[in-house]
């Protein structure tokens, strides 16, 4: 079964109606392949369906969030969605500064998954899960640089 005839059976299941416009907006969001934004989602449908309304797309959005069939990527401000993969997980990186969004491996958060569940007994879910931070490019601008505090040796406040 594919991502979108799950999305398709469990909208069915919880009683939720398959309009056109629902349809049309999975279909730009798997076309896209992943990190668009409700603005670009709206854009492709109203060129299929010109009597669509923005506030159409956003509600649509919400519920397909909200069945956690799609997944919400902040990226300082503006969302970006992609179509949660039956069984999968998946994650991101989002820059900070420049609002880039990257796809972090799963490897990365199995262990801290495993050490929160064994230390602490507390299981994470972490099927989609989003960091933010700063990306190598940004961090090598001269504002974002670390500074050492032994530079500031001899500087005391107090």
């Amino acid at each position: 079964m594919s991502a979108q005839e799950a999305i398709l059976s469990r909208l069915k299941k919880t009683g939720h109606r398959l309009t056109p416009q629902r349809l049309m907006i999975l279909a730009v969001i798997d076309e896209e392949g992943g990190h668009v934004g409700p603005d670009r989602v709206f854009e492709r449908v109203k060129e299929q369906y010109p009597y669509i309304d923005i506030a159409t797309v956003y509600r649509t959005l919400h519920l397909l969030k909200k069945l956690h069939l799609i997944s919400e990527i902040d990226r300082g401000g503006a969302s970006r969605y992609e179509i949660n993969e039956p069984g999968t997980r998946h994650h991101h990186m989002v820059c900070e500064e420049c609002g880039n969004t990257f796809d972090l491996p799963p490897k990365y958060l199995d262990a801290l998954r495993q050490t929160l569940l064994n230390e602490v007994g507390f299981e994470p879910h972490t099927e989609h899960f989003t960091i933010s931070g700063l990306c190598s490019e940004c961090r090598s601008t001269d504002k974002h640089r670390v500074t050492n505090p032994a530079d500031n040796e001899g500087h005391h406040v107090g």
